[in-house]
């Protein structure tokens, strides 16, 4: 039977709380409820397993940070820089988030039902079979993309307008794809647009049914929505900003 473990995070700081979620897991709980959150930082940070994390309130910045494993859910919203640097694992976010949104993310998947801040996705990367996947329900606001190198980003603009601009900026690896057009003028130097193919499409399906399932909808009209797909215009956009004697 699932161990359920829950822990008061009212009044409590940000250390004295992670200890009490470290010291849960080491209890054997398979699952840790953590209520009346407000703005405690790095929750999850470098938590390794199977555990899943239910935070309720607003989560503080460097959520899920290093992370290889866990799942954690919170009901509300998360600050600044949810998955940075996560390797595994996954956080589904119910409301939105704040910036720089799966900073440098090497592995596992972040899901935002809501809007993000800027700079979302910046930096992310891959190696071999390790490709994160962020996707955002709402919009997301300028230099969306920022310095990719890897992974999948996917904007869903369920709530409104896409907002981002500079799209792509100093890009070099992974893709971005946009449900509906984007403007060439919202994107970058560094990025292009190419068509989404049969095949790209096959390829993030599975994404947005999971996308659905965690937040309650029909995956249907995800599933048959057009999209705009966005990629690097080269792999060294910055091989012209350098000399050498």
């Amino acid at each position: 039977m699932a161990k359920q473990i829950t822990i008061d995070a009212k009044g409590v700081d940000c250390t004295s709380l992670n200890q009490q979620i470290r010291e849960a897991l080491k209890d054997g709980a398979d699952e840790v409820v953590v209520n009346n959150v407000l703005g405690q930082r790095f929750i999850g940070d470098g938590l390794r397993g199977n555990a899943t994390i239910c935070v309720h309130g607003v989560a503080g910045g460097d959520l899920a940070m290093f992370m290889s494993g866990p799942t954690v859910v919170v009901h509300g919203n998360a600050e600044h820089a949810p998955g940075n640097t996560m390797d595994s694992g996954k956080v589904v976010i119910h409301g939105s988030a704040g910036d720089a949104v799966a900073h440098s993310m090497r592995g596992g998947k972040v899901f935002v039902r809501g809007d993000i801040g800027y700079r979302g996705g910046i930096h992310m990367k891959q190696y071999e079979t390790q490709r994160p996947i962020l996707v955002v329900g709402g919009s997301a606001q300028m230099f969306l993309g920022e310095y990719m190198a890897g992974g999948l980003l996917i904007v869903l603009g369920l709530d409104g307008v896409m907002k981002a601009r500079e799209i792509g900026s100093g890009i070099h690896g992974g893709e971005i794809v946009v449900r509906g057009d984007v403007d060439d003028t919202c994107l970058a130097a560094g990025a292009k647009k190419v068509p989404l193919t049969d095949e790209d499409r096959a390829r993030i399906v599975p994404v947005l049914r999971e996308f659905a399932e965690d937040f309650g909808f029909d995956p249907e009209p995800l599933v048959n929505a057009d999209y705009t797909r966005i990629v690097p215009a080269s792999a060294r956009p910055f091989a012209g900003k350098y000399t050498w004697e």
